[in-house]
């Protein structure tokens, strides 16, 4: 822990997962400098104890690590170049930095940023991670990693603070692999048990009865028993709160879109997956944007011939 706690951090975007990912770092105390392009987020970090630097080249010239979670790759390699904006992440760290990328972006965004990173003089783990905003405000994020044994044996403590599991899949972008591969099960099993529930309101099966049913036979999977798509069930699912996410759509839509990349550059047969992209695109495009991703059940009911929940 002493080591942990004479780490220096920069950590780059706050969002929605960032700022409680920092927080809780900082509750564990390390030495946080956070960084977020908005004001909103900025202040929201603040509010939860987080440290904030006047830039993310002020903040990586002092630390020892970086931690960069944003929302897409081309934001992850312009922030570690600085694209047309000015002094970009990896010019203005000490050589050696560990930069640690949580982000969720392309496999070959992912190789990309590692390789940037190296030819800096500095060293990179690509570690996105799975648990959404819940996740990261309670320390319970599941991290898939990839890079070096030695780097990810440096970075495993500050991870070890933020979640519970710490996988290291292999090599540089091998983290981005897994996860992609990971969300393309979950959104295809989400729309599985949401046409599963829409299927028995039709034929007149109660929510409770289906539930009790597939969550102890072979249905039996996370997007039933955690994040049902229906209220009742599971209490604290995002169904029984109006579908706020959690994991929103739009994420949902953008991680299988990254999922349909790689199917088509490995050239994998993967029905499912394909089509899994389109619905949640489609979802995404409408209001099923800021929707928790289990809200995939309203458009099934409304393309069921106008059906309604029984």
């Amino acid at each position: 822990m002493s080591e942990t706690r004479a780490t220096v951090v920069a950590f780059i975007g706050l969002g929605h997962m960032g700022a409680p990912m920092a927080a809780n770092l900082v509750r564990a105390g390390v030495d946080v400098r956070g960084v977020d392009l908005s004001a909103e987020a900025v202040e929201h970090a603040r509010a939860l104890g987080v440290p904030i630097a006047e830039s993310g080249a002020a903040a990586v010239a002092e630390a020892d690590v970086a931690i960069t979670m944003l929302p897409v790759g081309r934001h992850v390699l312009a922030a570690y170049t600085g694209g047309e904006t000015g002094v970009g992440l990896l010019a203005a760290a000490r050589p050696g930095t560990l930069f640690i990328e949580c982000s969720t972006i392309a496999v070959d965004d992912a190789r990309r940023a590692h390789e940037l990173a190296l030819a800096a003089g500095h060293r990179n783990v690509d570690a996105p991670v799975s648990g959404g905003v819940m996740g990261a405000e309670a320390a319970t994020l599941a991290f898939m990693v990839g890079g070096d044994d030695a780097d990810v044996a440096e970075a495993r403590p500050l991870l070890d603070l933020m979640g519970r599991r710490v996988v290291h899949c292999g090599g540089p972008g091998l983290g981005q692999a897994a996860k992609v591969c990971n969300n393309m099960i979950l959104g295809v099993s989400m729309i599985a048990v949401s046409e599963a529930f829409v299927l028995g309101e039709k034929l007149g099966l109660s929510h409770e009865a289906l539930f009790e049913v597939a969550a102890n036979a072979s249905g039996q999977c996370w997007a039933l028993t955690t994040n049902c798509p229906v209220p009742g069930p599971v209490p604290g699912s995002p169904a029984n709160n109006e579908y706020r996410p959690g994991f929103a759509g739009a994420l949902m839509a953008k991680d299988l879109d990254l999922a349909a990349q790689a199917i088509a550059a490995t050239g994998v047969h993967a029905e499912a997956g394909i089509l899994a992209a389109e619905i949640y695109r489609r979802f995404a495009a409408g209001e099923g944007a800021m929707m928790d991703f289990s809200g995939i059940i309203t458009e099934i009911r409304e393309r069921s011939d106008g059906g309604a929940a029984a």
